[in-house]
């Protein structure tokens, strides 16, 4: 397959020089409105059955649905002090586990773990006395060179913005913006997003400087621990990086933020930049309605798997979903919908909800709530439900804690959450093929697999650092391509997935959450843990093509490759997703 890049060409920003025809080919893909899959040693794609010509919603109506089921958990007052982010919940237990180390105790079961809630009203959340506490933060003691440095006032004054408005101000905007919008605009709300908006000039004058160039040079001097030239060259770069400027700009202030910490030597163990964040759960639920009427990645990927499985489950009385990453449950209001609808009515709908554990002493705490707004939905739909949970660490999962009837068709769902499993150079034993196994051994009808295409896991700090660069550059141009820089919405999406950007530059071993592979690796990884790979329906492929080419943005690309539905931005590959089904001897 010819990897080049379509119509790649540069951009100048403020303060930068963006190229994207510099990106390497390895992971992108040529689109021009037809697959350019290669098929030779894949399987072909056969042609679904007419039942979802009729019955099945537009890409548009399946937007809408997410847009109000976030719109209804905005009205809910406790998320406004819930922080967000599961992959913190891994980095937490990382750090926490290097103080236990360092005191030369053994690491204690979730439930008597550190509980941040209860510091205020106890005066202590640690588990350990605090003259310990004092011992094990003296001994990580370069953690506290970022607060001199300016990064950590910087991040907290930004966060501060966007954390602290109280649902008084709010309630009038969601009924306006969000429910109105969800409700009332039709397919608008979601094509609205995909338009290029007018984007305002910056007020710096500011002189020319490559992006490309100053920053993998910056992070040569880092991990050659040459502290004059990375800090000259840290210091150019914050001339010209700004969190509130264009595209370029706002992603040389993440990655000058991870290389700062690298640099000052916090790395490991004591320094978890994915946990720093005080972002409440409703700011990002905010922001992530503003993502999806912008971007089609998770709504095109929800769209699939869930037209498969409505396709598959047409006659069975009871459907089971095991949902490994379930975290708000955003994918199943659609198919509770659709379900409610079936000729003969609806099966019974069983959802097991598989999350990390929180911190604290309710570590279920999230994945329950999830359940009980699902449930809410069952009952609004007359869907008979069942719920579960698991959150725990996922190596430890066993079959018999799920809860499998023999006369249920059982599906497994992973979307794009098995990058924060520990990869192969971690452990000998390697969890992700234990995850595999597993669901093999659930034997379930299908598995519906979506991975984050990244090549930003190399054990080399340099490699690893320019291929980050690629892939969140590409991710940060597609923010600045279609919403406004003034949303504060689209500041904290940024600061969500700059996180993710720290997190891979900053931190090794298990503090580093963020390990993606590409989805031809997880493709010899399925193929070898024993599984069969089904072919892309052609029905439902041809609806999300559709879809997005009538509402969002030109550069954004549906495409196929050896049976994985491609999605991705100005040619470079971001998510993939192809179903699978357990071949037993």
């Amino acid at each position: 397959m010819d990897n080049t890049l379509i119509g790649a060409h540069p951009t100048t920003m403020a303060g930068f020089r963006f190229d994207l025809s510099v990106i390497p080919n390895q992971n992108l893909i040529e689109f021009n409105g037809q697959s350019s899959s290669n098929t030779s040693s894949c399987e072909s794609s056969t042609s679904s059955s007419s039942i979802f010509e009729s019955d099945s919603p537009d890409g548009n109506d399946f937007c809408n649905v997410v847009l109000k089921y976030i719109s209804d958990m905005l009205m809910e007052e406790d998320l406004e002090s819930e922080n967000f982010v599961p992959e913190d919940c891994l980095a937490l237990e990382a750090a926490e586990k290097s103080f236990y180390d360092v005191l030369d105790q053994k690491y204690p079961p979730p439930s008597l773990r550190f509980d941040p809630n209860t510091v205020e009203s106890s005066g202590s959340g640690w588990m350990f006395s605090q003259a310990e506490f004092e011992f094990g933060c003296s001994s990580e003691k370069k953690h506290h060179q970022l607060e001199r440095s300016g990064y950590s006032d910087e991040r907290s004054s930004k966060q501060l913005a966007v954390s602290v408005e109280k649902h008084e101000e709010d309630g009038a905007i969601f009924d306006e913006i969000l429910l109105g919008q969800a409700e009332n605009n039709g397919s608008k709300s979601c094509a609205g997003g995909g338009k290029v908006r007018k984007k305002r000039g910056s007020s710096k004058k500011t002189e020319m400087m490559d992006l490309w160039t100053v920053l993998p040079q910056c992070a040569q001097a880092v991990a050659d621990d040459d502290q004059v030239t990375a800090k000259d060259l840290l210091r150019q770069i914050r001339q010209y990086s700004s969190p509130f400027g264009d595209g370029n700009q706002r992603i040389a202030h993440y990655f000058a933020n991870g290389l700062e910490a690298r640099l000052a030597g916090s790395g490991t163990p004591g320094y978890t930049p994915a946990i720093s964040s005080t972002t409440s759960a409703a700011s990002v639920l905010k922001a992530h309605h503003i993502f999806i009427t912008a971007c089609p990645f998770q709504t095109m990927s929800h769209l699939y798997a869930n037209e498969t499985i409505i396709k598959l489950s047409e006659n069975v009385t009871r459907l089971h979903i095991i949902d490994f990453g379930i975290l708000y449950g955003f994918q199943w209001p659609n198919l509770i919908q659709r379900l409610s609808t079936r000729i003969g009515g609806p099966p019974k709908l069983c959802i097991t909800g598989i999350e990390f554990p929180q911190p604290g002493f309710r570590p279920a705490e999230r994945v329950e709530e999830t359940g009980r707004r699902l449930r809410k939905y069952c009952e609004r739909f007359n869907v008979p439900f069942e719920y579960y949970h698991i959150a725990q660490n996922w190596a430890s999962i066993q079959y018999d804690d799920f809860n499998i009837n023999e006369n249920e068709m059982v599906v497994v769902n992973s979307l794009y959450r098995f990058k924060n499993l520990p990869d192969d150079t971690m452990i000998a034993k390697s969890v992700r093929d234990a995850i595999l196994q597993l669901v093999r051994k659930i034997n379930p009808c299908i598995f519906i697999h979506g991975v984050v295409n990244g090549t930003y896991n190399a054990p080399f700090f340099r490699t690893r650092f320019r291929d980050t660069l690629f892939h969140f550059s590409a991710l940060f141009d597609m923010f600045d391509s279609t919403i406004p820089r003034e949303e504060r919405e689209r500041m904290t999406m940024e600061e969500v997935f700059g996180r993710y950007a720290v997190n891979v530059i900053a931190c090794e071993g298990g503090e580093r959450v963020e390990r993606p592979e590409t989805y031809r690796q997880w493709q010899v990884r399925n193929l070898r843990a024993g599984f069969r790979q089904l072919p892309l329906d052609e029905v439902i492929m041809k609806k999300v093509r559709s879809t997005v080419k009538s509402n969002y943005n030109k550069n954004f690309m549906v495409d196929e490759d050896c049976q994985w539905m491609l999605q991705g931005w100005k040619g470079r590959i971001i998510y993939a997703l192809s179903v699978w089904k357990p071949v037993h001897d």
